[in-house]
């Protein structure tokens, strides 16, 4: 797999999508690592068919793969070590993994919704944070950018946001403000 790759499939499946929705409302949905694909094939879609998807809805985001991995948590103790940018951090980038997301909502104008909870053990919630900042910075209708946190009591933590019960209503609102 590669980040190239992951982009033209995720443009491929909107492709057939769009072609047997009709006038139906299509947005990038992405999780963790799946985050940075879905602002890719926004910003790519946007950028070379001058098409924006309706709505891009990240949970768990990150800014960059480099970022993320330099702030995953079960790498702290080999960040002390010499050679972790290189053999770690660096190796995603010289095998072309970037998943800049920070670069890439700074150009979207699609409606952008953020989830994140507060016991995320994996992705600290401090990147979902940086991310709004970044789009919302960026963005010229500062409306269209929304984040959304989840308290540690809910105990979602990495991979239950969507366990939610009040998640749909929550995308629902978003999804009618723009």
């Amino acid at each position: 797999p590669s980040e190239s790759g992951f982009t033209t499939d995720v443009l491929a499946l909107y492709d057939w999508v769009k072609a047997r929705s009709g006038n139906s409302t299509i947005l990038f949905w992405g999780h963790s690592l799946g985050t940075g694909i879905a602002t890719n094939a926004a910003r790519k879609l946007q950028e070379e068919r001058g098409v924006q998807v309706d709505a891009v809805v990240l949970e768990s985001p990150y800014t960059s793969i480099r970022e993320a991995g330099a702030n995953i948590p079960i790498t702290k103790i080999y960040r002390q070590f010499p050679g972790f940018e290189y053999l770690i951090l660096d190796s995603m980038a010289r095998a072309g993994m970037f998943f800049r997301s920070d670069e890439n909502v700074k150009v979207l104008g699609c409606p952008l919704l953020i989830l994140h909870a507060e016991d995320d053990g994996v992705l600290p919630p401090k990147l979902g944070r940086k991310l709004y900042e970044t789009a919302r910075k960026a963005y010229k209708d500062k409306s269209k950018v929304k984040f959304i946190t989840f308290p540690e009591k809910l105990g979602l933590g990495h991979d239950y946001i969507s366990f939610n019960p009040e998640l749909p209503a929550l995308v629902k609102d978003f999804l009618n403000m723009k």
